[in-house]
């Protein structure tokens, strides 16, 4: 059976990063993407805006929706404080398992639990079954038609907080529009755009950070 890309990438990193140094993963990872294979990670660019808004914020308890190959779980990680954690999901069994391996080369696993399953089905357990009170900071780039969805129904579990930071990567390219209308107008939220580009490449994209007002 022929490997899968996000198996190449996995392989690539094994073979070529430095075990234990998140940084090293998420270069090599970039390195591989950017030179041999696209591949829909957060990337360089936009990963320093994540980084950043991620400082900024200095999370407890951090959500990711759309786990991937690992590659953000890895970068969020190496950024939080002694005791904070990350809780990301991923719906594709094959994507969270290499997603694990990344993430324990990386040596991050402490800090990083992947749920494995839909949003809609693990959000609603994030207090009973994960003993989440609220979420601090959440960053949302699994499936765009997902996006608005999955912010109510964080609202409505009661995992949002005064102060509480989304955001959210492909709100230009796909696209997200029905996300930034709900953030933008509701009243809920205070937005910021941050025009960027897609993951390894000029067309122009960007990212969406919306502060949940309480």
């Amino acid at each position: 059976m022929s490997k899968t890309k996000e198996h190449r990438i996995l392989e690539y990193v094994l073979k070529n990063a430095e075990r234990g140094n998140p940084q090293s993963v998420v270069d090599h990872i970039d390195k591989y993407c950017s030179q041999k294979e696209w591949a829909m990670n957060v990337g360089d660019e936009k990963g320093l805006i994540l980084d950043n808004v991620l400082k900024e914020t200095d999370p407890t308890v951090a959500l990711e929706l759309g786990t991937y190959c690992g590659y953000s779980a890895v970068r969020i990680a190496r950024l939080l404080k002694p005791g904070a954690h990350l809780f990301t999901v991923e719906m594709n069994p094959v994507h969270a398992d290499v997603a694990n391996q990344m993430i324990e080369f990386a040596g991050v696993q402490d800090k990083v639990k992947i749920l494995q399953g839909s949003t809609e089905q693990i959000i609603p357990t994030l207090k009973t079954e994960h003993g989440l009170q609220h979420v601090d900071f959440v960053f949302i780039d699994h499936f765009g038609n997902r996006y608005t969805a999955d912010t109510k129904l964080l609202e409505s579990c009661g995992l949002l907080k005064k102060g509480s930071v989304l955001i959210a990567d492909n709100v230009l390219y796909p696209g997200a529009p029905d996300f930034l209308e709900y953030v933008r107008n509701s009243g809920h939220y205070d937005c910021t755009n941050f025009p960027s580009h897609v993951e390894y490449t000029d067309k122009a994209d960007a990212m969406e950070k919306a502060v949940f007002r309480g």
